[in-house]
């Protein structure tokens, strides 16, 4: 099978990652992230933001969400978020794991963007004794179906979750696809995220992710959260090296406007030559299409790896890796369907 885009997940570690690892590699440094090289990473992270916060690496997208939504809310109370949310559908309830028992309300809209309207009336519910009454919002940017919010659109949403106390969390493993489509990262902490997980092995880091705390009274004893979590890496470096090399290099946004331009291409293509058509907008690195499974089955068959999504279309992911040829046969294959 080829896995070309099958997922982002599925391409190997950009070379300035790759080489940062290598770099920082060699010598001693300080244990469990007091290095260095942990703290220029952290700090190429702050610059990127406009924003001073706490940055701690962990192992998994998984956990970072997790853990943070763990700070937003107790065991008896509950997350707002699209309902087609990696959180929602993809972690096998980590967020309540984590958050002994925090639970999830999973909301209505479009192309993996909630719904204003729907979280109006979320927020509008009373609160009874018998189930988990909202206490943050979490969003998701770029989406799981390759759109990306504008600044006005998330204003939107966060503003009625802030008057109501509550705290926001954005999930960012495709936040760099959502930068190269024109999204302003030095919107996030300005619009009242509390915290942010930036996203690193998407972007073509090896398996870092990266928790960025703008209210930095939730980082009283993130350490001990952490550890207990098992996502405090003795060799903190080669979790931060990677970001250190992509952030260095300007990989982490040139890489993901690449992406963003191959998923373009993919889409005019299935647009114009094929008997498919579009499911969602094409606004970042994934193209959802729209086609039969007796369809779907014979492109597997015929070595391309690409799942049916939760909406019933067939999506395609772009990565820093993917090479125009391989779009080109893609293209061909569609064709031959």
């Amino acid at each position: 099978m080829r896995y070309d885009f099958g997922s982002d997940n599925t391409a190997g570690m950009a070379p300035a990652a790759l080489d940062a690892i290598i770099r920082e590699n060699g010598g001693f440094a300080r244990a469990y992230g007091a290095d260095d090289i942990t703290a220029r990473a952290a700090d190429l992270i702050r610059q990127r933001l406009d924003a001073d916060a706490d940055i701690r690496f962990v192992f998994s997208g998984t956990a970072a969400n997790s853990v943070a939504l763990a700070m937003l809310a107790w065991p008896h109370e509950a997350v707002l978020a699209h309902h087609a949310a990696h959180i929602c559908t993809d972690e096998t309830g980590a967020p309540g794991f984590f958050g002994a028992g925090v639970g999830l309300i999973g909301l209505p809209g479009f192309s993996g963007k909630i719904d204003p309207a729907a979280l109006k009336e979320a927020l509008d519910e009373p609160e009874v004794g018998h189930r988990q009454p909202p206490a943050a919002l979490s969003l998701t940017q770029s989406t799981e179906y390759g759109t990306v919010y504008t600044e006005e659109e998330l204003r939107h949403l966060i503003e009625p979750v802030k008057l109501k106390g509550y705290g926001v969390h954005m999930d960012g493993a495709r936040l760099a696809n959502a930068a190269a489509a024109g999204f302003d990262l030095n919107q996030i902490a300005r619009l009242g995220v509390d915290v942010l997980v930036f996203g690193g092995a998407k972007a073509g880091a090896n398996c870092a992710e990266a928790i960025v705390m703008f209210d930095k009274s939730l980082a009283r004893r993130i350490d001990n959260r952490l550890k207990q979590a098992g996502q405090t890496a003795s060799k903190g470096r080669f979790l931060a090296a990677p970001f250190l090399g992509l952030l260095e290099s300007d990989a982490w946004e040139t890489g993901a406007a690449h992406a963003n331009r191959m998923a373009q291409k993919l889409a005019a293509g299935v647009e114009a030559g094929s008997p498919y058509v579009l499911a969602h907008p094409v606004e970042a690195n994934a193209v959802f299409v729209r086609m039969p499974a007796e369809a779907h089955a014979r492109l597997n068959a015929m070595g391309w790896a690409c799942y049916r999504f939760d909406d019933g279309s067939v999506r395609f992911v772009c990565s820093w890796a993917t090479q125009e040829e391989a779009v080109d046969e893609l293209l061909a294959a569609f064709r031959s369907l």
